[in-house]
């Protein structure tokens, strides 16, 4: 299970490795650019006081802790082949960190910044999510409803409700496995799609299972809540999130784009999903083929705020914060799945993945602390894990040995899908 939006398991032999050199440290809150390189566990519904033990959840950021941090991510860059990566850690009372490691430009050689722009994948769920659940407080839809009620054309839409979509229940095709869309993104990457296109592949083919009868990822989830979103509210997407979630989280960088956009400074995405034998660079690939399941742009800054803001549930009502922490189980044992969020080892958040790009953004309640990964690569480990979940175990095996964050690469989807029967 991962955030990956697009993953072809065929292609996964052998990355190169590249050495990424750490950069000099960023001490406290500072996020500006660096110069040239020197080298299942139950989420609770609101934050928990640090208490005398905390420092066992996540440990203070000392001289010798980050020695510690900085060997644990160039050992894992290495192993994952990752070109660069941004790592950022905090927790009241334990300290501040945020760091550049390696390049972001493979042909010039330029750094690694604190300050990038980056493709956040999947991480976009969990906006997604937040945008239904303010219209659920607002009274304007309910969980139980069938999504036919919103959008016409689902398979079993009279008996999926918006609550199966959200806590990936809803049994239906992910648009993303099917191998028409595959070949038309390879084929043209930069080519926009619309979300009724993403739609159509995935309705061409019968449900997998009934409603909630067990957890499977699905980006065709996200892109009907999406629409939803906007027939309930009368907005583009995309003016929702602006004016409803990331301006009242002050997220100032953090935005769903229209196109390819990806405001500068950035760095190259590298991916071998280019459906050729060498990686390719994915910077310009037009993300809206992922839109509501994964097309946002942040940054580090916005994504460690984000990590805190979602996992507290500050943009919404305490009861409903409570309903969507609830855990869901899912194939692996000891992760959860809420309601568009991850629940793993204590940590609450989202992981993304994209080609060119990867994330992990993440809040521990035990020790308010946050933790964010942000990789210029989705190229699998060679055990066939995100690069990003592979950083991020690594990181908390030195900061929270007691709640090491994974989550399990996703296996394959079924064969043998089940037919639709009438709804």
């Amino acid at each position: 299970m991962s955030g990956s939006l697009f993953r072809r398991r065929d292609v996964r032999a052998g990355a190169a490795l590249v050495v990424a050199l750490a950069l000099p440290a960023s001490t406290g809150a500072a996020y500006a650019a660096q110069g040239p390189p020197g080298v299942l566990a139950t989420a609770l519904p609101s934050e928990v006081q640090p208490s005398p033990s905390s420092d066992g959840a996540f440990r203070t950021l000392t001289p010798q802790v980050r020695a510690q941090v900085d060997a644990a991510v160039r050992g894992a860059l290495k192993e994952v082949g990752a070109p660069g990566a941004i790592v950022s850690l905090s927790a009241p009372g334990k300290g501040e960190y945020v760091r550049a490691y390696g390049v972001a430009d493979k042909a010039t050689g330029a750094p690694m910044r604190t300050d990038f722009n980056t493709r956040m994948g999947s991480e976009t769920k969990t906006f997604t999510v937040t945008a239904i659940l303010q219209l659920v407080d607002r009274g304007e839809l309910e969980l139980g409803d069938p999504i036919g009620k919103y959008v016409d054309g689902v398979p079993n839409g009279g008996k999926i409700t918006l609550r199966d979509l959200a806590d990936m229940r809803s049994g239906l095709f992910n648009y993303s496995e099917d191998p028409d869309f595959q070949k038309q993104l390879l084929g043209n990457p930069r080519q926009p799609l619309t979300p009724q296109q993403l739609l159509d592949y995935s309705f061409r083919h019968p449900v997998n299972f009934q409603p909630d009868a067990r957890f499977e990822y699905s980006n065709t989830n996200l892109i009907l809540l999406g629409l939803v979103v906007e027939k309930v509210s009368g907005q583009p997407l995309k003016d929702f999130l602006r004016e409803n979630i990331t301006g009242p989280a002050g997220l100032p960088d953090t935005f769903l784009p229209t196109g390819a956009e990806f405001p500068q400074p950035h760095a190259q995405g590298y991916t071998d999903q280019g459906g050729g034998p060498a990686q390719e660079i994915a910077t310009d690939w037009d993300p809206s083929w992922a839109w509501a399941a994964g097309a946002m742009i942040s940054t580090v800054r916005d994504l460690r705020s984000w990590a805190r803001t979602v996992a507290t549930g500050t943009l919404l009502e305490p009861n409903t914060q409570a309903e969507r922490l609830v855990p869901r189980s899912t194939f692996a044992p000891g992760i959860g799945y809420g309601m568009g969020i991850f629940l793993t080892e204590g940590w609450i958040g989202h992981n993304g993945s994209l080609p060119g790009y990867e994330s992990v953004t993440v809040y521990l309640p035990e020790a308010r602390a946050t933790m964010v990964v942000v990789l210029n690569t989705d190229d699998a480990a060679p055990d066939g894990q995100e690069p990003s979940t592979v950083v991020a175990e690594a990181v908390t095996k030195v900061v929270s040995p007691e709640h090491v964050y994974t989550i399990p690469a996703t296996p394959a989807a079924p064969t043998k899908p089940t037919p639709t029967p009438s709804s």
